[in-house]
């Protein structure tokens, strides 16, 4: 009994950390060749960077590579991308980043017009400060620090509870396997 009434107090005269609400998601502004981004959706949950083909036509950069790749989107619906676009550069502030996109015919969301994903804040080497709603972006031995706490969307207190899911990719080998389920 004395063993656990000391370990209780040792819990006791820790500091415990603010319990926060959830942030939300958050974008940033960025600029492809000459077309500025005002919402790019930074997405740690996806494991690709995304273009709607609608963009991708109107950037009228060079051929995207073709791919064999399916993706799984949240509504669990399968698409193939058009392609991959490798090594687009994408400029955040003062910083140019080398993006590789996959190419999606979709619906563009005018106010999120692509998503940048963990490739991307992996290759910018981002520091995310969720409680000040800070983004840090490094490059070299330099950084700029973005301000997303404005972008920051927060869940409606009366939204609806489903599941969702990230864009997940699924392998080649399974391609054949999918496509017969899916015909």
């Amino acid at each position: 009994m004395l063993k656990q009434i000391q370990n209780c107090s040792a819990v006791v005269s820790r500091t415990i950390a603010e319990k926060l609400s959830d942030p939300g998601s958050f974008t940033i502004p960025c600029t492809i060749g000459s077309y500025a981004f005002a919402n790019a959706l930074c997405d740690l949950g996806a494991s690709i960077n995304l273009m709607p083909l609608s963009i991708y036509k109107k950037l009228c950069i060079r051929k995207a590579r073709p791919t064999s790749m399916l993706l799984q989107l949240a509504d669990r619906t399968v698409k193939r991308p058009s392609g991959i676009l490798d090594d687009v550069l994408v400029q955040v502030g003062k910083f140019v980043f080398p993006v590789d996109f996959v190419i999606l015919d979709c619906k563009v969301d005018e106010e999120i017009p692509i998503i940048l994903g963990r490739p991307f804040l992996a290759t910018g080497r981002a520091l995310i400060d969720c409680e000040t709603g800070e983004l840090k972006m490094r490059l070299n031995n330099e950084e700029i620090t973005l301000n997303v706490q404005k972008s920051m969307r927060r869940p409606s207190e009366f939204a609806n509870c489903s599941l969702l899911d990230t864009v997940d990719v699924i392998m080649e080998e399974d391609d054949e396997a999918l496509m017969q389920k899916t015909l």
